[in-house]
């Protein structure tokens, strides 16, 4: 497994790895997915984008961008997506562990995510193994189909 950052060959797949967690609609905020014109614009706009490649194929990634204006621009926040068949054979840790490296190097100082769904065991696993800090919880913070669930916050200091 390798993570490198992303070549415009890269978007398709890319593309595909983004649009299959909006459509599972457990992670992400999105409710619509984004078209080829869209994923181009998207992923090109961010400060950084990298890739976790195996054996050749794109298996997941993650977008890096600061999490507000001004004042609060040294604070970054990051994404990261794992193909469906390829989750659990560690592209997820890769991906945060390059974007941590990445953060630093593009002059965040912290990163902070917003909307960590609680149930999402496998994400919560890899910030708290990697020493993110947690902020709290906000009930009910993110709609699925039927029901709402808790948000957890979290912060990295690089």
């Amino acid at each position: 497994m390798i993570v490198r950052f992303y070549r415009s060959e890269d978007v398709p797949a890319m593309r595909e790895i983004w649009n299959q967690v909006v459509e599972d609609g457990i992670a992400f905020p999105q409710l619509d997915c984004l078209s080829v014109e869209e994923a181009e614009v998207f992923f090109g706009e961010q400060t950084c984008c990298a890739v976790a490649e195996q054996d050749g194929q794109v298996v997941g990634l993650y977008i890096l961008h600061p999490n507000n204006i001004g004042r609060c621009g040294h604070i970054g926040n990051a994404s990261y997506a794992v193909k469906r068949n390829c989750r659990g054979l560690g592209a997820g840790e890769a991906l945060v562990r390059h974007c941590l490296a990445a953060a630093k190097e593009k002059g965040f100082r912290l990163l902070q995510f917003n909307a960590v769904v609680k149930t999402n065991e496998a994400a919560r696993h890899i910030y708290e193994k990697l020493g993110f800090v947690t902020l709290g919880t906000i009930p009910g913070g993110f709609r699925m189909d039927d029901r709402y669930e808790d948000i957890v916050l979290y912060y990295y200091a690089l």
